[in-house]
């Protein structure tokens, strides 16, 4: 099943539910017209990250199921698909027999050995510096081998994700294989998840290393061309590498819309939305809520450091159950681009806001992207953050079959539905997209498709977070209600 433009779910196979077949009922009993795809996260063995450590593409996890539910999902649903372009898990076939076998071993370059890629086998303290990392020292874990030697090899993320070389022809043909066997599972788009950190390359910050990260999304995009499959490359930074991105024709994420989104409702303000929406990618996933949290990065100079600052202080001062602790060392987040906190909680549990936040994602550019805890319209869960000690976990609640029986019963998630089932259906969002500012807290955003003789008009207030929402068919205009 190819893209639609229509609205996509974001969840983990054992979200809403216990696994792949929950997923589907809770979606056939709950969301039909509410959702018309879903990015399933990965659902492959993994030894870590909740599944950003994938052992095997070619098996899926059998706690969530198996290949026949993923199938059974993509003959309603368009899917999508993560693929970790950078690495993959200590545990896999692949390092394990490395480490048994050493220079023996088939895989033995599909990593990337410090002694081979660094001159001396170390980088210097310049070269370290100017890594973009995760971590306070140079990027590598240890390779503990059979014989009872030992060396460094790239790993930019947690220990269980080791970095792959992707110029090798082996890791080349690994890419090829694993992206090929994924096309035929039903997949409508491949996420290339932590793409931009994917080259490296000695005197740059090894962080989307031009020209080489071009030549690596091309062979990559060859690949799932043949197959009929969309790329999505996942980047978080400056808004200017999306444009560019974008500017080559790709599917792109709008990391900006969450904290834009924000600075709206908090402030009043809609001039810097207004002015993003402007210029924008028209060929996007718009999203306000993912299972990493809500991104910081990715609105710089769309926004004033001061404006970042007040939002985020904000966000703590007005939202739920969120302490700046919870995106700390404390909790395991040293990412300090990044909040966590669910959007509802984030905006106070306050319905009203709620809505309009994502009435602004509907009627911005692109195809909205609705993580599994806002479609739900989800509180902070501070229990599983405490028991845990993970930061991210405050924004991915478990939810039982039962608990989302009464979740869809409430008001918020009722009226969220309606929007979204008004959203997939509504021809004119095929149309041209306009948008103004009719005040300092009011804006106006129109789609028309002319040749459908269809038209939509939002007008929001953002001061009082009111909004009307009209649809014009054929000459007859009517209010929307949610």
């Amino acid at each position: 099943m190819q893209v639609k433009n229509e609205a996509m779910l974001i969840t983990y196979a054992d979200s809403l539910g216990n696994n792949l077949k929950d997923l589907k009922n809770v979606l056939e009993k709950h969301m039909k017209g509410v959702i018309g795809g879903v990015h399933i996260l990965p659902f492959f063995p993994s030894s870590g990250d909740r599944g950003f450590a994938p052992m095997d593409y070619t098996k899926v996890d059998p706690a969530f199921g198996g290949w026949e539910d993923v199938n059974a999902l993509a003959k309603d649903y368009y899917l999508m698909f993560d693929f970790m372009v950078n690495h993959i898990s200590a545990q896999s076939p692949y390092f394990q027999d490395f480490q048994q076998k050493k220079d023996d071993s088939e895989w033995r370059n599909l990593f990337i050995r410090y002694k081979e890629f660094w001159p001396g086998g170390e980088p210097t303290e310049e070269q370290v510096d100017l890594i973009y990392k995760r971590k306070p020292r140079a990027p590598y874990r240890m390779a503990e081998f059979a014989d009872g030697t030992s060396e460094k090899v790239w790993c930019t993320f947690d220990e269980q994700q080791v970095d792959l070389d992707v110029t090798h022809p082996v890791t080349k043909k690994f890419i090829k294989d694993n992206l090929e066997f994924l096309s035929k599972q039903g997949a409508a788009i491949i996420r290339l998840d932590a793409f931009a950190y994917a080259n490296k390359k000695i005197g740059t910050n090894c962080f989307f290393v031009e020209p080489e990260i071009w030549e690596t999304l091309k062979e990559c995009t060859d690949v799932l061309d043949a197959h009929n499959v969309t790329v999505l490359p996942e980047i978080h930074e400056h808004y200017t590498i999306q444009l560019k991105i974008a500017e080559h024709d790709y599917y792109v994420y709008d990391f900006a819309l969450p904290m834009l989104v924000l600075h709206t409702l908090f402030s009043g303000n809609v001039d810097r939305l207004v002015h993003w929406m402007e210029i924008c990618p028209r060929k996007q996933f718009t999203t306000l809520d993912t299972h990493d949290g809500i991104g910081v990065v990715d609105v710089k100079d769309l926004m004033t450091d001061e404006e970042c600052e007040a939002t985020r202080e904000a966000l703590y001062a007005q939202g739920a159950n969120v302490k700046k602790k919870y995106s700390s060392a404390e909790y395991n987040n040293l990412d300090i681009y990044q909040i966590n906190c669910t959007y509802y909680s984030a905006l106070g549990n306050n319905d009203q806001a709620y809505i309009l936040a994502r009435v602004l994602q509907c009627f911005a550019p692109g195809i909205p992207q609705i993580y599994y805890v806002g479609l739900l319209a989800g509180e902070n869960d501070i229990e599983l953050l405490e028991k845990t000690k993970e930061g991210r976990n405050i924004n991915r609640h478990y939810y039982s079959l039962a608990e989302i029986d009464e979740t869809v019963k409430r008001p918020v998630v009722q009226q969220l539905f309606n929007l979204l089932k008004f959203r997939n259906t509504s021809k004119a969002f095929d149309g041209e997209f306009s948008v103004k500012a009719l005040g300092e807290k009011e804006l106006e955003i129109v789609w028309n498709n002319a040749a459908a003789g269809v038209s939509a008009k939002l007008v929001a207030n953002t001061g009082d977070k009111t909004f009307t929402i009209t649809e014009t068919v054929n000459g007859e205009s009517k209010e929307i209600t949610l």
